[in-house]
């Protein structure tokens, strides 16, 4: 992991939630059929150091479902089904940036090693039992998290989709950062219009470019 991820860990490492949360994944990974596997959990840390950081995305926990979770909120491996929510992600950077998106991939491997810090709050589940591993311990690793993002020193544009993610802006009190709210992609969401026509992209790519900070480039077709 980056330097800073390292210090990240080194200070909470120590603290009674990490340990509690440590004991729990031991025995919930040894009795159940967990998501994702154990090695992939902190992969969203390991492709996004702490000092390239531009973006956060903020998930819920991981698809509970086999095959599909990998470390990283909203994504899937390559081969599996898009899921309902990614899709309307996007369709909603087609529109808004003109650009054009693979359909068939909803691998965001390519996003996190550009910078988007793809962040599920609960990092584990148990196989087809969503948030089945919704904990306080996970709650306070998140603030911790938070906390420290809020704290580096470049541009970072938070996109909280959803009351759940909404629930961390007032966590986001750095004033070199930005703060995007919508409504969650997921279609119940985004059909009532809240998600859809926001700009957040647009926005998202003003920030960057007004700070002299390279956009992330967001299309998957190579």
């Amino acid at each position: 992991m980056d330097a800073s991820w390292n210090e990240f860990f080194e200070q909470i490492k120590g603290k009674d939630y990490a340990k509690s949360l440590h004991a729990f994944l031991e025995e919930e990974y040894g009795k159940h059929t967990c998501y994702p596997p154990r090695e992939m959990m902190f992969r969203a840390f390991e492709l996004t150091p702490a000092s390239r950081v531009k973006a956060v995305i903020v998930g819920q926990d991981p698809y509970s479902n086999p095959h599909q979770a990998t470390g990283l909120c909203f994504s899937v491996p390559k081969g599996v089904e898009i899921p309902p929510s990614l899709v309307n992600v996007y369709t909603d950077l087609q529109d808004e940036l003109g650009i054009k998106m693979d359909f068939n991939s909803g691998d965001l491997t390519h996003w996190a090693e550009q910078g988007v810090l793809l962040l599920n709050v609960y990092l584990s589940v148990i196989a087809h039992t969503p948030l089945s591993h919704k904990r306080k311990e996970y709650d306070a690793f998140a603030q911790d998290v938070f906390a420290f993002l809020d704290k580096l020193p470049q541009p970072i544009v938070f996109f909280l989709w959803g009351s759940f993610a909404g629930r961390f802006a007032k966590l986001v009190t750095n004033h070199n950062h930005l703060v995007l709210r919508t409504g969650h992609p997921s279609p119940l969401s985004a059909n009532r219009g809240l998600y859809f026509g926001s700009n957040q992209f647009n926005k998202a790519e003003a920030f960057w470019r007004e700070r002299g900070v390279e956009p992330v480039q967001w299309s998957n077709v190579h």
